[in-house]
């Protein structure tokens, strides 16, 4: 029987429920292991710059993007590890913020067309984005519920932070969100180190040279990492593996949810040809309007086909060495002398990284028993654990017996309680998000030893590098000798810590005009 597909939760967050679900928020960004964040902007500016040779010059071009356009869309996924479970369990809580700049700002029609394509609705944002100003504090801030304030609760929780490809993130979070940006790259860096001292983690470089995978695009990834784990738990293996748990909304919260399906990669049949720009980099100018297919199951599929192939034929040719120092000839050397090359799930040398491809996933579901959990907020009401192997097609009541299908049905089955499903491929800063902390908490589990108990280690060769590309080395996350932190950031620090406030008083709620 076929596994139940995994079904990720995304709360979404707007101008009339924002103050409503800020406690939860708050909880589960304090209560977390480590945060991963995404954002949809409404663009980027002159493309070529952002790939300029002078690193300098590309910061200049990221900064002039940031001061200039606008963060749409915000996604935070906070991933809690669960200490009482074997292997890696984390209990996940996602939000999708959509968000709208007070001030003037560029909208590109490339970003427009890109985005409408993968499902962001504008009416939506124009009507209930949550408002925010960029730059430096305005006056009544400090104490305001708003999205520069749960920036600063982000900071404020010392946890690790988790994006993908992420430079150009955090370029934009810190000048929609915390403060004016440095004119210089070193300063931007010493600024970054001090406000996250638990480390920043990208997972496009930990993509490319921690697990070395064929292609690094964030959907392509998470796939991969998606795939490889679930066949390493149908085949027994003794781990590391990666199981998630989610919560079961209930009452008003479930009207705030979107439930998103990723749909387990059983064998994708057919030939189609793949688009190879959408293949090697997860983007292709034609979009929608290509011919060749941009199906990232069957983009795996083959990438896998092709190891397997330059497996078999270094196979061959170590058997024919072999046989040819042996003095033989190798065409007729006799099976059992062929040199043993064994299969493994997951292949971490060289710079593919493949299994068989025809393996099936498991993503059965199981739902816990109601939890007095600290990181859980109101409406939840149990988690519901994915990736075990369990009884598939089921999940258990909080009573213990077998009940209806819950989260792992399709979209059908949410319709009759009134709860949204989101269209598989729509693009979605909450579900990046989630993607993002999902490649993460995978690439952790490989790398930590079995001496290394604390998760505390993660991805220590990963540590404060920020991917960029067209660069064999990474951006250093640092405070040089040669660089200082910017004014603005020293003032922001001391209200982050509270040294400029004489009190402590109730967070007022912004208007929402």
């Amino acid at each position: 029987m076929m596994a139940s597909a995994m079904v990720v939760p995304v709360v979404d967050v707007q101008s009339n429920n924002f103050k409503e679900l800020w406690p939860a928020m708050l909880l589960a960004i304090k209560s977390s292991s480590f945060i991963s964040l995404d954002t949809e902007l409404s663009g980027l500016g002159n493309r070529k710059s952002l790939l300029a040779e002078s690193i300098e010059d590309r910061y200049k071009a990221v900064c002039h993007a940031a001061r200039t356009r606008s963060v749409l869309s915000l996604g935070i996924a906070c991933f809690k590890k669960v200490e009482d479970k074997t292997n890696y369990t984390y209990f996940v809580q996602v939000y999708n913020l959509t968000l709208l700049c007070s001030e003037e700002y560029v909208i590109e029609p490339q970003s427009v067309q890109f985005l409408v394509q993968h499902g962001f609705d504008f009416n939506k944002q124009y009507a209930q984005g949550i408002p925010y100003s960029k730059g430096n504090d305005k006056g009544g801030d400090a104490h305001a519920v708003n999205v520069r304030n749960l920036f600063v609760e982000i900071l404020r929780a010392r946890k690790p932070l988790v994006v993908h490809n992420g430079l150009v993130d955090m370029v934009f979070l810190y000048q929609c969100f915390y403060a004016h940006l440095p004119e210089r790259l070193g300063t931007f860096t010493a600024d970054l180190s001090e406000m996250f001292p638990a480390g920043i983690y990208d997972t496009k470089y930990a993509t490319e040279y921690e697990l070395r995978l064929i292609a690094s695009y964030l959907e392509y990834a998470f796939k991969k990492c998606k795939l490889d784990n679930g066949r390493s738990v149908q085949a027994g293996d003794k781990g590391p593996h990666v199981f998630l748990e989610f919560c079961n909304y209930t009452g008003n919260m479930q009207s705030y949810v979107d439930y998103r399906p990723c749909p387990d990669s059983h064998g994708v049949g057919g030939t189609a040809d793949v688009c190879i720009q959408f293949s090697a980099y997860g983007w292709c100018p034609n979009g929608s309007q290509c011919p060749m297919s941009h199906d990232t199951d069957l983009i795996i599929q083959q990438d896998e086909r092709t190891k397997e192939s330059k497996r078999q034929k270094r196979k061959r040719k170590k058997a024919q060495k072999g046989a040819r120092e042996l003095g033989e000839d190798a065409q007729d050397a006799p099976p059992s002398k062929q040199p043993h090359v064994e299969s493994s799930n997951v292949d971490m040398e060289g710079q593919d990284n493949g299994a068989d491809k025809n393996v099936p996933t498991v993503d059965s579901e199981t739902t816990d028993g109601p939890k007095e959990d600290a990181g859980s907020p109101p409406g939840c009401t149990n988690h519901e654990t994915v990736g075990a192997a369990g009884e598939e097609g089921r999940t258990v009541t909080s009573e213990g017996q077998p009940g209806d299908l819950a989260l792992n049905s399709g979209s059908d089955e949410k319709t009759d309680a009134g709860v949204k499903s989101a269209e598989p491929g729509t693009h979605r800063a909450g579900f990046d998000a989630f993607m993002t902390g999902y490649i993460f908490s995978y690439a952790s589990s490989l790398a930590i030893k079995p001496e290394e108990s604390s998760p505390e280690t993660w991805l220590p060769s990963c540590l404060n590098k920020l991917y960029l590309s067209g660069k064999s080395v990474p951006l250093h996350v640092t405070k040089s000798t040669f660089s200082k932190s910017s004014k603005a950031h020293l003032h922001k620090m001391d209200i982050v810590w509270g040294r400029h406030l004489t009190k402590d008083v109730t967070p007022k709620m912004e208007t929402m005009a």
